[in-house]
């Protein structure tokens, strides 16, 4: 798929969340952009309940978001190490990114930019011809060291696999972590802006790099009307890792599961009238990965590589409840398998002429059979 023609002006960027732009609301007072195909509509999010029906199922990701970016020094260069995903032999994938100087960061754009170890220090960075990044070793808070390992796949050099000592990482990111953010962003936010109604702590710390934000304006009392209105929810987990913030790659591996109540509900639901409306690209991931090809889904546990295309379609979600993405991003590729290149144009179109705001402080937008 190429990218969407529309343009996104910068103005259209949420730099905070609602609730601070437009004192007296709640997070539920964002935008709601709907599309039935190519016909789109506009509504508050608040009126989400009047717009699904009884039977209707939200598949929602039960992920907590993490603080996972913490301040670093390679030799005495400073770094941020943003923590993306555990592995199971413990080590933590993570990118190393430069502050910008805007309380942000930006990629690194040439390893050589490091430092070069010191023998007297033992910090620093190997040269190209010692294998780019491998060996790196990052001094972090409270006397934690950070070594880079390997990189995470053969894709590129931006996530790399790390092994930590001197701490526990989930330990690290609750005494010096904070969330990571983008220069759209207009500052720092405490950790709780970021969870969703849906997050539940994990029994290993374990988390999401960044928050799910398609569950971002539901809140309780929403969440109790839609139930009373009989709209059911099936939670699921996917631990998301860090965004590919510069060149919109495809998600990496991520840690999942679907438990075998919500397989079960789930499976239920699509034999019935009800319609599978997935929160977020997080939730569909998960759900279409624990999907068979005759469409049952079976309760899985473990990682997942899929990604979600028009080519491979999907098998169970019909409806996905979502943020605005950027022109260039991979997950209109999933939008397009579930709602068709059209209504994707369409809906996009609408929204820049409408002043939807994007990114995880944004409006969304729910796309329906």
């Amino acid at each position: 798929m190429s990218s969407l023609a529309v343009q996104v002006p910068q103005e259209l960027s949420a730099r905070v969340p609602v609730e601070q732009r437009e004192p007296g609301l709640d997070r539920d007072g964002v935008r709601l952009l709907v599309s039935r195909g190519t016909e789109v509509s506009h509504h508050g999010f608040a009126e989400l309940p009047g717009l699904l029906r009884a039977g209707d199922l939200l598949v929602v990701n039960t992920s907590p978001t993490l603080a996972a970016a913490v301040d670093g020094r390679v030799g005495h260069t400073r770094v941020v190490v943003h923590f993306s995903t555990r592995g199971d032999d413990g080590r933590w994938a993570v990118e190393l990114r430069e502050p910008d100087g805007r309380g942000t960061t930006r990629a690194r754009a040439e390893v050589t930019g490091l430092p070069r170890a010191r023998a007297d220090e033992g910090e620093g960075v190997p040269g190209r011809g010692c294998g780019g990044l491998a060996g790196t070793r990052v001094r972090l808070p409270g006397g934690a060291r950070l070594v880079l390992e390997e990189p995470l796949s053969a894709r590129g050099e931006r996530l790399w696999w790390a092994r930590v000592s001197g701490a526990e990482v989930p330990a690290l990111l609750r005494a010096h972590g904070r969330p990571i953010r983008y220069s759209y962003t207009e500052r720092d936010q405490p950790l709780s802006v970021y969870q969703t109604v849906f997050a539940l702590p994990s029994g290993d710390g374990t988390g999401s790099a960044e928050m799910p934000s398609a569950a971002r304006p539901f809140t309780a009392r929403l969440v109790a009307e839609l139930v009373s209105r009989g709209v059911q929810f099936a939670p699921v987990t996917l631990h998301t890792g860090v965004a590919s913030a510069e060149s919109h790659e495809p998600p990496y591996p991520e840690r999942y599961a679907v438990p075998e109540a919500s397989a079960r509900l789930i499976n239920t639901v699509r034999a019935g009238d009800g319609r599978v409306v997935a929160v977020g690209t997080t939730a569909v991931r998960a759900v279409e990965s624990a999907a068979g090809p005759d469409g049952v889904v079976r309760a899985r546990a473990g990682w997942t590589g899929l990604v979600v295309t028009p080519e491979r379609g999907v098998r169970v979600v019909q409806g996905l409840l979502t943020g605005l993405h950027e022109p260039e991003a991979s997950h209109l590729l999933m939008l397009e398998a579930v709602a068709g290149r059209a209504a994707i144009d369409r809906g996009y179109e609408a929204a820049v002429r409408g002043r939807y705001l994007w990114h995880e402080f944004g409006d969304v937008h729910l796309l329906l059979p």
